[in-house]
C-alpha cells in the first residue's frame, strides 16, 4: 500500500512539475482531502517544494515537533482539542508524544514509538537526554526512558504550577532550550534548568502567546495572535534587575507592525469574519488573527536569502508568513519580501499550520493539525458556530500531517545522529553552519556534565573555531559544564572580536560580582574598548555595570549615556544595574559636564532616577532630592527632578509614602518652583502634621485607584515611546509631532484615540485650529498595534490628564474591543476618514 501511494505521489508531483500549474481552486465546501491531494492545493515560494512527512494515522493532531539527537522526530499530539463542536474530549486523557523515524531512508516516516499516552491537553515539549519535559493537564513533568525503548518510564511532578490558565490558547506552551542553557516557555513568566542532575526554576519576563523559537544570537523571538513578530533585544533577565524601576523597552519589542496576510482562499470560518473589515471582498482574511509559532530559519539548505528569515504560522488563514530580517545596531526589523503573496498558502480550508522546527537536514518542517475547527470553544462565537457547522468542519477529527519544505529536485538524506558522537568528535559541530547542529552539539556537550572538558573547549575557541558563532556556542557550553575561568574570558575578551567579546561580558559577571579585582580588570578592558566598540557591546557594558564598583561605574555610564542616552533601551538598560545608586548617579550626572546643556532625553532620564528613587522608600534620598530643586530651582534639571516625583505622587499607592517634620520650603508659601500641577502631585507623597494627602483633594487627580495606576504606568510608557515626537511635556516637537496638550484628539472619543494608536495617522492633521503637515511634523504617525492593550491603555490615560488636560481613563478592554472592531484595518488614518468612522459607529450606537 505505501508503494502504491508513493508511484500516486511521484506521478501527481511530476504532473505539477511539467505543467507549472497554480494550486487546485477551492470548493464550496471543505471536503477531507488525501495528503497527495492537499499537496495539490499548495502555494510555495519559487523554487521550492513541499514533501510529505507524516500523515495520520502515523501521526494525529500534531502541534508541537522537536528532532532529537538522533535525527527522529518527536511530536506533541493535542488529541483532545476540538475534534467537536463541544470539545467533548478536552479533559479525556488522548493525548500522546510520539517519536517517528524514517528507517528506510525514503524521507518519509514509517515507524512510530509512542513515548507516552494518556494525557491532557499537552502542550509542551523540552528534549533532554534519554527523556522530556512535558507540559501537560497545566503541570509540568519530567519524563525519561530508562531501559532503552523509548517508552518512558519515569514521570515525576516538577512545577504543579507551570500553567495558571487552563485554556489552550493562554496557556504556558512551547519550550526552547536557549543558547544560555535555560529552557523558556512562551505564555509564561518561568525558565527551567538542569544543573547538577537537577531541574531547577526560576522567574523570567512574560513572552508571547504560542510558540518559541531564537535566533543565532540567542535572542528569544516570539509573538502574538494579532501581532506576528516580537523578540527580546537584550538578554533574558538582565533589564529588569532594578525592582524601582519597571522597564518598557528591550523585551518584548515588536519587530513590525505588518499584520496584512494574503490567503488564497475564502476564510469565512473565522471568529470575526462577520466584522466589517476582517474580510475583503472575496471573504478572504485581511491580517493575522492567529499568529503562532515563529520559527528562525538557522540553516544553509533553503538559498542563502532565507537564512536569518523568521516563518510565522497562520493557521485561520492557512497560509505561512516569510518575515526577512535586518539589523540596524541592536534592532531587529521585519520586512515581508513579497506583499501580496505569501511563502506559502493552501486552498484546502483545513490545511494548519500551527509549528514548525529547521530539521538536521536543513529542512523547513511544518506542523499541519488539518482540522476543521482551530478556534477554541470558550471563544467560539455564534457566527463561528454557524459556518463550522454549514461548512461540515467539525469532523472529522484526530488527523494530521507533517511536511517539508526544500528546494526542488533536493534528494533525501539521512540525518547524522549526533548522539552516536563522542565529546571530542562533537565539538566542531559548535562549529557548523546550521543552527541546529550547533544547539545539539552545545546541549549533548552540556549535559554530558564532564567538566575535564574545559582544555579542549578553550582550545578550540583559541584556535580552531572558524566563526563568532562557534566560538559563542563554545563558551556558552563551558557555562553549561560551569567550567568557565574568569582569566580565559579575560583572555578572550582582549583578543575577540565585538560580537563574542558581547558575550564574554555576560558570561563575566558572576566572576566580577563575587571578586572586587576581577570586576577592576573587567572595568579596565570595557574603559579600553569602549569608545571603539559596536552599540550591542555598549549595551551590554551597560546591562553588566552592575558588577563594577561605584566610581568605575560612574564613569562607564556617563560615557554610555552620552552617546546612547536618546535610546529608550539604553536609559532602561542603565537604570536596571543600578539599584541602590539612583541618587549617586543623578547626582553625578547633575555635577559633570552632562548637565551643562539641556535636552528632551536628558531631562527624561533624571525623571526616571527620580522615580526609582522615590520607589526605594529610602527618605534620606528624597529629602536630598527636595533640596537639590530648592538649591538650584532654575536649572533644567530641577524641572526634571520634580516631574519624577510628580508622576510617583500620582500614584495612589505612594500617598503620604514619607513623614516629615515639618513643611518642605518647596511646599510652602515661599517656594522657588511655579509649576502648581507638578507641585500638588508631589506633594502626594509627602505628610507632616498639618497635611495628609488622604485628607487633602489638593492635586488629586480625577481618577478611580485602577486608572492611577494606569496614569503612573503611562507616563514611563510615554517617554519611552511618544516624547520623542511630541515632547515630554506634550508640547508637540517641530518636524516630529503636534501637541497633545489641549488637543481635541486626546481630550475627544475614547475610540478614535485608541485607533489612532492601533493604525497610526497620516497628515495633514488640524490640532487646536492650527493644520500640521510635513515638514513640520512627520508625513505619518506609525502603528503602535505590538504593544499590548493595557500599555496602549495606559499612556492614552496618562495624556488624556496631564498637561492641563482632564478627560477620562481609558480601560484596557476599550483599547481590546476597539483592536477586535477593527480588524482588517492595515493602513494609517487620514483625518477625514478616521472622523467619517467614528461619525459611522456614534450613529450605530444610537441606532441599535
Amino acid at each position: 500500500m505505501k508503494n502504491f501511494r508513493i508511484w500516486m505521489f511521484f506521478g501527481l508531483s511530476v504532473l505539477a512539475s511539467c505543467e507549472e500549474p497554480g494550486p487546485l481552486p477551492e470548493t464550496p465546501d471543505s471536503p477531507v482531502r488525501s495528503p497527495e491531494e492537499e499537496l495539490l492545493t499548495f502555494q510555495i515560494d519559487q523554487g521550492l517544494e513541499v514533501q510529505l512527512v507524516a500523515q495520520e494515522p502515523l501521526v494525529e493532531s500534531p502541534v508541537i515537533i522537536q528532532f532529537d539527537q538522533w535525527g527522529r522526530l518527536w511530536v506533541v499530539e493535542m488529541r483532545g482539542y476540538m475534534n467537536d463542536m463541544e470539545g467533548s474530549e478536552e479533559h479525556q486523557r488522548v493525548g500522546r508524544i510520539a517519536i517517528l523515524e524514517d528507517l528506510d531512508g525514503d524521507g518519509e516516516m514509517d515507524h512510530r514509538i509512542t513515548y507516552l499516552d494518556s494525557l491532557v491537553m499537552p502542550r509542551a515539549l523540552g528534549l533532554f537526554g534519554n527523556g522530556a519535559l512535558i507540559a501537560e493537564n497545566n503541570s509540568l513533568w519530567i519524563t525519561e526512558d530508562l531501559d532503552g525503548d523509548w517508552v518512558a518510564d519515569r514521570k515525576v511532578l516538577l512545577d504543579s504550577t507551570y500553567a495558571a490558565n487552563g485554556i489552550p490558547e493562554h496557556s504556558d506552551n512551547g519550550f526552547v532550550r536557549n543558547l544560555d542553557n535555560w529552557y523558556y516557555s512562551a505564555k509564561s513568566r518561568l525558565r527551567y534548568k538542569l544543573l547538577d542532575g537537577e531541574w531547577i526554576r526560576d522567574s523570567t519576563e512574560f513572552r508571547g502567546q504560542w510558540g518559541i523559537s531564537q535566533d543565532d544570537q540567542g535572542r528569544l523571538i516570539y509573538n502574538y495572535n494579532w501581532s506576528q513578530l516580537h523578540g527580546d533585544l537584550v538578554p533574558p533577565n538582565s533589564i529588569g534587575r532594578n525592582e524601582f524601576h519597571q522597564p518598557s523597552s528591550g523585551i518584548d519589542y515588536g519587530l513590525t507592525i505588518d499584520r496584512r496576510v494574503y490567503p488564497i482562499r475564502s476564510n469565512p470560518a473565522v471568529n470575526r469574519g462577520y466584522i466589517p473589515g476582517t474580510l475583503d471582498s472575496a471573504k478572504r482574511l485581511l491580517e493575522f488573527t492567529s499568529a503562532s509559532a515563529p520559527t528562525v530559519y538557522r540553516s544553509s539548505l533553503l538559498p542563502k536569502e532565507y537564512h536569518g528569515n523568521m516563518f510565522v504560522m497562520e493557521n485561520a488563514g492557512n497560509l505561512i508568513k516569510r518575515n526577512v530580517v535586518t539589523e540596524n545596531g541592536f534592532y531587529l526589523e521585519a520586512k515581508d519580501p513579497n506583499p501580496g503573496r505569501e511563502f506559502m498558502a493552501s486552498t484546502d480550508e483545513r490545511f494548519r499550520p500551527v509549528f514548525a522546527a529547521v530539521g538536521p537536514d536543513g529542512g523547513l518542517y511544518i506542523a499541519d493539525m488539518y482540522q476543521g475547527i482551530v478556534q477554541h470553544g470558550s471563544y467560539m462565537t455564534d457566527y463561528l458556530k454557524e459556518q463550522t457547522l454549514n461548512r461540515k468542519l467539525d469532523y472529522p477529527g484526530h488527523m494530521g500531517r507533517i511536511w517539508r519544505i526544500v528546494p526542488k529536485r533536493t534528494s533525501t538524506r539521512s540525518p547524522e545522529k549526533l548522539g552516536e558522537l563522542s565529546f571530542e568528535e562533537l565539538t566542531p559541530y559548535l562549529d557548523h553552519s546550521d543552527g541546529w547542529h550547533r544547539d545539539m552539539a552545545q546541549r549533548l556537550l552540556v549535559e554530558s556534565a564532564q567538566k575535564n572538558l574545559a582544555p579542549q573547549l578553550e582550545n578550540f575557541i583559541s584556535n580552531q573555531a572558524k566563526t563568532d558563532l562557534g566560538k559563542i556556542h563554545a563558551l556558552w557550553t563551558l557555562e553549561g559544564l560551569q567550567a568557565l575561568s574568569p582569566e580565559f574570558l579575560l583572555e578572550i575578551l582582549e583578543k575577540a572580536d565585538y560580537g563574542v567579546k558581547t558575550h564574554v561580558l555576560r558570561l563575566f559577571e558572576p566572576f566580577a560580582k563575587e571578586d572586587s579585582e576581577i570586576a577592576k580588570a573587567l572595568a579596565e578592558v570595557v574603559q579600553k574598548y569602549l569608545n571603539q566598540s559596536t552599540p550591542r557591546f555598549k549595551l551590554q557594558v551597560a546591562l553588566s555595570s552592575y558588577v563594577f564598583d561605584s566610581s568605575d561605574q560612574m564613569k562607564i555610564l556617563v560615557s554610555v549615556l552620552k552617546g546612547f542616552g536618546e535610546d529608550p533601551v539604553f536609559r532602561d538598560a542603565i537604570l536596571s544595574s543600578l539599584q541602590g545608586q539612583e541618587l549617586e548617579f543623578l547626582s553625578y550626572l547633575r555635577d559633570s559636564e552632562w548637565s551643562e546643556k539641556e535636552s528632551q532625553e536628558k531631562a527624561i532620564f533624571l525623571e526616571m532616577l527620580t522615580s526609582a528613587v522615590v520607589q526605594g522608600g529610602d527618605l534620606e534620598e528624597v529629602r536630598q532630592l527636595l533640596s537639590q530643586i530648592e538649591s538650584s530651582s532654575q536649572h533644567w534639571t530641577s524641572s526634571a527632578i520634580l516631574s519624577g516625583l510628580a508622576t510617583q505622587g500620582g500614584n495612589l499607592d505612594n500617598l503620604g509614602k514619607f513623614s516629615l517634620r515639618e513643611r518642605p520650603i518647596l511646599f510652602g508659601d515661599n517656594s522657588p518652583i511655579s509649576d502648581n500641577s507638578a507641585l500638588a502631585r508631589a506633594k502626594n507623597l509627602f505628610r507632616w502634621e498639618g497635611f495628609s494627602p488622604e485628607k487633602s483633594k489638593e492635586g488629586a487627580l480625577a481618577l478611580d485607584e485602577n486608572s492611577q495606576k494606569l496614569f503612573t504606568e503611562g507616563r514611563q510608557k510615554y517617554l519611552a515611546s511618544c516624547a520623542g515626537c511630541h515632547g515630554g511635556n506634550g508640547g508637540g516637537v517641530n518636524r516630529m509631532g503636534p501637541p497633545l496638550d489641549g488637543s481635541e484628539w486626546v481630550i475627544g472619543d475614547e475610540r478614535r484615540l485608541a485607533l489612532i494608536l492601533l493604525h497610526g495617522i497620516e497628515g495633514p492633521i488640524s490640532v487646536k485650529g492650527k493644520l500640521y503637515d510635513a515638514p513640520e511634523i512627520l508625513p505619518v504617525m506609525p502603528s503602535h498595534s505590538t504593544m499590548d492593550d493595557r500599555s496602549i491603555a495606559a499612556i492614552l490615560t496618562y495624556i488624556r490628564n496631564e498637561w492641563g488636560n482632564h478627560a477620562g481613563p481609558i480601560p484596557p478592554r476599550l483599547v481590546g474591543g476597539t483592536r477586535h472592531t477593527s480588524q482588517g484595518r492595515v493602513y494609517p488614518w487620514s483625518e477625514t476618514e478616521l472622523n467619517a468612522h467614528i461619525a459611522k459607529l456614534n450613529q450605530t450606537d444610537s441606532n441599535p
